[in-house]
């Protein structure tokens, strides 16, 4: 993002690999297997052999794995969430310690911390997750190529990105139930889901105002850059019961974002703007100089949300797990609704930690 070689390469590494993928239908396979909770293996070991679909075909987990490698960018919060430690994660976001947020830390508990795998463009680090003697790699949300597939499948089972989603566009709520089966708990995994589902649905209900009000995501980034509707981001906004603009997804395409036209400002013109920024006090001045912008009224009723990008708040926003996620609501949810409760008076203040 601009300004920031952290938030360039962010958005220039998610497009440069959406660009090279393709989407396509259907996903993982229906499994009734009851799944037991993280602590009891035995029951957890009646789950297995599980099969599950993916982009390139699908995967058996024969057993209850334990030494599991994450090449999904945020898949370790859901195996965190699910009571077990990665061996091996995927940096992302970059910034901490064996790239577990501060929302998952204590899910870390007495484990050893796993070791920090990372993807400068070429792909995953196959030696570095060999030598990990993985039982188990997950590349759920992500967008490995079907080369990088069958190389890792020389090592441990791997369950790569679902069919039916954009590469990186997979929702927090299948990659959570998609794990979940992979490591036998798919029962617990359900449950996690729904718990962050009530948040959602109690943040919307306390906040009528959402459901009535249009929002979008969006990224000073070499312009005036917008998140489109399959992108988890843009997503936050629609379970929380906002619309996006009408034309979004005409413009954006089936990426994940992309950078708008002088044009098309007018995507912008909601009644909320949430804003992912590198400074912004910078960010928000440069903004302000924008005449296209400027003159938008969502700029001049200051229905604005700044969330600076390499915060911990700004790491949560864009890592969208079903750990990331209330600690996300607790800080977004309050911004929101300064925004869009009809009074421009209102400001929109930055959260306190």
């Amino acid at each position: 993002m601009p300004g920031s070689s952290r938030g360039a390469r962010l958005v220039a590494s998610l497009a440069s690999a959406l660009l090279l993928f393709t989407t396509a239908a259907a996903c993982g396979s229906d499994d009734d297997s009851d799944a037991a909770a993280p602590d009891t293996s035995a029951s957890a070991n009646s789950a297995f052999p599980v099969t599950l679909a993916h982009k390139y075909g699908s995967t058996t987990v024969k057993s209850e794995p334990k030494r599991i490698v994450t090449v999904g960018l945020t898949d370790q919060d859901a195996v965190l969430a699910l009571g077990k430690v990665p061996v091996g994660t995927t940096e992302w976001l970059g910034g901490y310690k064996g790239a577990i947020g501060p929302w998952a830390a204590d899910k870390l508990g007495d484990a050893e911390v796993p070791t920090v795998l990372k993807d400068t463009g070429t792909g995953p680090q196959t030696e570095k997750i060999a030598g990990l003697k993985p039982d188990l790699i997950l590349a759920v949300y992500g967008g490995i190529t079907k080369d990088q597939y069958t190389t890792l499948s020389k090592f441990a089972p791997v369950v790569a990105q679902p069919k039916e989603f954009n590469d990186f566009g997979v929702p927090w709520q299948q990659q959570t139930g998609i794990i979940g089966k992979a490591l036998g708990q798919e029962s617990r995994a359900k449950e996690l889901v729904k718990g962050v589902e009530d948040e959602f649905a109690t943040a919307a209900k306390d906040n009528p105002e959402f459901g009535k009000s249009t929002a979008v995501m969006a990224t000073p980034y070499e312009g005036l850059f917008v998140f489109g509707s399959q992108d988890p981001r843009s997503r936050v906004l629609t379970d929380l019961g906002f619309k996006l603009p009408t034309d979004l997804d005409k413009v954006i395409g089936d990426e994940f974002g992309a950078n708008i036209s002088k044009e098309r400002t007018d995507l912008l013109d909601t009644d909320a703007i949430v804003w992912i920024v590198s400074d912004i006090k910078k960010e928000e001045a440069k903004l302000r100089r924008n005449a296209l912008y400027s003159d938008l009224d969502v700029a001049k009723q200051g229905r604005e949300v700044f969330v600076e990008e390499s915060a911990d708040y700004g790491n949560s926003v864009s890592f969208v797990s079903v750990l990331s996620l209330p600690y996300m609501l607790e800080r977004l949810v309050p911004q929101l609704a300064a925004a869009v409760d009809g009074d421009t008076a209102t400001k929109v203040t930055q959260p306190s930690s």
